[in-house]
């Protein structure tokens, strides 16, 4: 295993321990919260929220984003819903029923009490998000409506149309506003983290770039907390945003925070066919689409007929065939792994043979325009734009691609990382999701983290710290930290090469989709982890940079988001090569039954990996060692997972 780890969880049941470790933080009396600074990167749900709640509790708070309005950070591109255990429609659900399918659906590769708190807080999401202005589509007689998602046989999803993340994001900004306006809360649009302060006793700060001047200077803090987002990014072609990054997160790794499950990272199956190299990134199409919409390819091989042309009895609706108790509804992974072995055996559709089709054929005909209208409206129009062709007449076409990244940053149950002081929020830390997330848990994990875990184990560690003064700006640790972010600046500048980042980054994400995608072998991810470090060292040689830093240069910050991704672009590879087994987004083609499901060795591989780093960032080798810690199961049977 390596150094095993310890989670922090209390000991005993599971269902209970989150409640015992609340009773057991130490607290912090509110004339003394205003001593404390703690500072919040990120400003999506997860960082909104923890900004917002530890501002309202009274301690000093400043926050940093690097949009020019906390509202743009991207989890308003989360579609389709926020799962609550709140069982309100009767249909067998409970917590228990929510732990079990979130272990499940992570195929057992993450921590057992994490989703308890997950499920327990996901009702005082619900009713919190309700209560500051989140719009969630509401039934006849005013209850709030909810909706399936995929690897569960209930409805637990709220909603707002096919835009929750916006709505939810909107309401989260907005609370973060009301802080700011009552003097709680400083926030620093356009600001990106190049570096951290960190010694032997903890992080102390963080060193900021104002991204329009290139003032690099830091920032002290008792505590921070990094809700800077996944880092699917690396693989260039993905759904998040385009600035969507994982410096943050790279730095404090750096720095000696250690690095969790870096390869579990998801394929959305209901991602829209890239249709151009040239594309900067893939669309997503909600997941809840998948309620209504049957997935098929034509069943002979090549078939180019129209796809009204072809009659049933000539499609494949493959979901529905191998998986009949879940059909469309079957995990991420399960249908990502489907649709591409479809694609792959030469039945996919379209000008690229690169999709399937999903259509609405019969949900139209049972329920009629309007209903569908109601429910996925803004979905069917996004997706006119994107492609020209109507939903409403003609199947959508999807195929999988990068969406996001189950692994972060290792932190125990209180959220802190490896190096005291710093925590994690969201997409960036790792607990929750295990092998595979479960669709509308990303809203809630984001949420319950930024709303009622941090405001709780933030100030449980500023308790013990009552009376430490801040590091001064002229103090070593910070003047090294600063000076370490402006050498990097420079040497990025200064290689004076003739290739830009952007192409390097693409050829990044090619290595990776070639070799650590959906499905994944040894010989492959060996040849991908020599690619990654030939680049890296032509990046260190050819790279160059337009312009200067000492004013906004976009250039400038994509190449330093690169160089990034060149490393930790390796040890993805290097942790799915140690990982021999298969297990949920993690397939590894030695490790599967004979029917082609993911086979997970749990006699050796119950346990998450988290690797620390050490050697050159300036393109030189670096070496990674594994620490471990053990995975136990008490209150989900630990079985292997089953659709049919």
């Amino acid at each position: 295993m390596g150094e095993v780890l310890s989670s922090g969880a209390p000991d005993g049941d599971p269902a209970t321990a989150w409640m015992r470790r609340r009773d057991s933080y130490g607290l912090v009396s509110p004339g003394n919260r205003r001593r404390f600074h703690v500072v919040v990167v990120g400003t999506g749900l997860a960082g909104a929220g923890a900004a917002a709640a530890l501002g309202e509790l009274g301690y000093r708070v400043t926050a940093f984003t690097y949009h020019d309005a906390p509202r743009r950070a991207h989890s308003v591109a989360a579609q389709g819903g926020i799962n609550a255990a709140r069982a309100r429609r009767v249909d067998g659900d409970s917590l228990r029923r929510f732990v079990a399918d979130t272990i499940k659906g992570g195929d057992f590769r993450g921590r057992e009490a994490e989703a308890f708190r997950l499920g327990e807080e996901s009702v005082r999401v619900i009713d919190h998000f309700s209560a500051i202005g989140t719009p969630f589509a509401r039934e006849y007689g005013g209850v709030l409506a909810t909706r399936s998602f995929g690897g569960v046989q209930v409805s637990r999803t709220y909603y707002s149309r096919g835009q929750t993340g916006q709505q939810l994001q909107i309401a989260g900004a907005q609370a973060l506003q009301r802080q700011i306006r009552e003097g709680t809360v400083r926030l620093h649009t356009r600001h990106e983290v190049l570096d951290l302060v960190v010694d032997d006793t903890g992080c102390h700060g963080v060193v900021v770039r104002d991204l329009v001047t290139g003032h690099i200077r830091a920032e002290t803090a008792h505590a921070v907390v990094l809700a800077t987002g996944g880092y699917g990014n690396v693989f260039h072609d993905s759904t998040l945003a385009v600035n969507s990054n994982a410096s943050a997160v790279w730095r404090a790794h750096q720095r000696g925070a250690l690095l969790a499950s870096p390869s579990f990272v998801q394929f959305h199956p209901t991602a829209l066919p890239k249709d151009s190299q040239w594309q900067a990134k893939t669309i997503l199409m909600s997941e809840s689409l998948r309620n209504d919409g049957r997935i098929w390819v034509p069943a002979r091989d090549g078939d180019d007929r129209a796809p009204g042309d072809i009659p049933d009895t000539e499609r494949d609706f493959f979901l529905e065939r191998r998986y009949p108790a879940f059909g469309n509804l079957v995990p991420r992974d399960v249908a990502s792994r489907a649709i591409t072995a479809e694609i792959r055996a030469g039945r996919g559709v379209g000008p690229r043979r690169n999709s399937v089709y999903l259509d609405f054929r019969d949900a139209l005909a049972r329920d009629g325009r309007e209903k569908i209208t109601a429910r996925y409206g803004n979905l069917f129009e996004m997706y006119a734009h994107a492609t020209g062709e109507d939903p409403y007449t003609v199947p959508m076409r999807i195929a999988p691609t990068c969406h996001f990244t189950m692994g972060g940053l290792w932190s125990d149950y209180d959220l802190q990382t490896s190096i005291p002081g710093l925590f994690v929020g969201g997409e960036c830390g790792w607990a929750y999701h295990g092998a595979n997330r479960l669709g509308a848990n990303s809203l809630l994990s984001a949420s319950v983290d930024g709303w009622f875990t941090l405001p709780y184990s933030v100030p449980g560690h500023l308790a013990t710290r009552l009376g430490e003064a801040l590091p001064a700006h002229d103090d070593d640790v910070v003047v090294e930290a600063v000076n370490r972010a402006r050498a990097r600046v420079d040497a990025l500048l200064g290689i004076g090469g003739s290739t830009g980042p952007e192409h390097f980054h693409r050829e990044l994400g090619e290595i990776l989709y070639a070799g650590c995608g959906v499905t994944r072998t040894a010989e492959g991810l060996t040849e991908a982890i020599g690619r990654i470090r030939d680049l890296r060292e032509r990046f260190w040689t050819d790279l160059r940079v337009t312009g200067t830093g000492a004013h906004l240069n976009q250039v400038l910050e994509l190449a330093g988001r690169v160089a990034d991704y060149l490393e930790l672009a390796e040890l993805m590879c290097v942790d799915a090569l140690d990982r021999e087994e298969s297990c949920g987004a993690h397939f590894r083609d030695k490790y599967q039954t004979p029917d082609g499901e993911a086979q997970r060795r749990d006699e050796t591989w119950c346990f998450a990996s988290a690797w620390s780093s050490t050697g050159d960032d300036r393109g030189g080798p670096r070496t990674f060692a594994r620490h471990a810690e053990p995975l136990d199961f008490s209150a989900v049977e630990l079985t292997t997972r089953d659709y049919r």
